[in-house]
């Protein structure tokens, strides 16, 4: 898996994606958010997530959350669980004006290599183009992660900064992250 969720648990391609699957299940659809899932024969391969400021007129009201229920989360574990909900909760990045941020982006470990991370990624600088006011694609990527390095910098992103942190460290064995960014064009 690309980005943040390379070392994330111990559950293999096939449960993240089905944790995933559940879990969008119960996250409401927000102005400003966007995920994309690869099918192929109706199998997940991929997915990717972005988000950016929505355009506030300052009378949208808020998503009614859907309760989750946790029994269907059960079979991952309480401390897969744990870990997830605290990294979700964590990585919560908030894009600044004219930022559209790809939040994660992953592709299954049996379809690593044959262009659908590229694919994905391309998806969000399609959509980036077309909102109005984003100028600019960003992302993190750990510091461990070179093949997704290396494919953000074929695509034109640049690291800005690196980031350490003791708590990304504990929770997903990675301290070091690079924040990296290409313009829209």
């Amino acid at each position: 898996m690309h980005g943040k969720f390379q070392n994330l648990t111990s559950m293999d391609g096939d449960e993240l994606a089905l944790f995933f699957e559940q879990w969008l299940e119960h996250v409401p659809d927000v102005p400003g958010n966007r995920r994309m899932v690869a099918l192929q024969e109706g199998k997940v391969i991929g997915t990717i997530a972005i988000k950016w400021p929505p355009q506030s007129s300052g009378s949208a009201s808020k998503p009614q959350k859907t309760p989750a229920s946790w029994q269907s989360f059960r079979r991952f574990g309480r401390w897969n669980l744990f870990k997830m909900r605290m990294g979700l909760s964590l990585f919560d990045y908030k894009p600044q004006v004219g930022e559209c941020y790809i939040a994660d982006v992953a592709v299954h470990p049996d379809y690593r290599g044959q262009g659908f991370g590229k694919l994905l990624l391309r998806w969000a600088e399609q959509f980036a183009q077309q909102e109005p006011g984003v100028d600019r694609l960003s992302l993190y990527v750990s510091g461990k992660n070179q093949r997704a390095r290396k494919l953000y910098e074929q695509l034109g992103y640049t690291v800005r900064s690196h980031e350490n942190s003791l708590v990304w460290h504990w929770l997903f064995n990675e301290k070091e992250w690079s924040y990296m960014w290409r313009r829209v064009e």
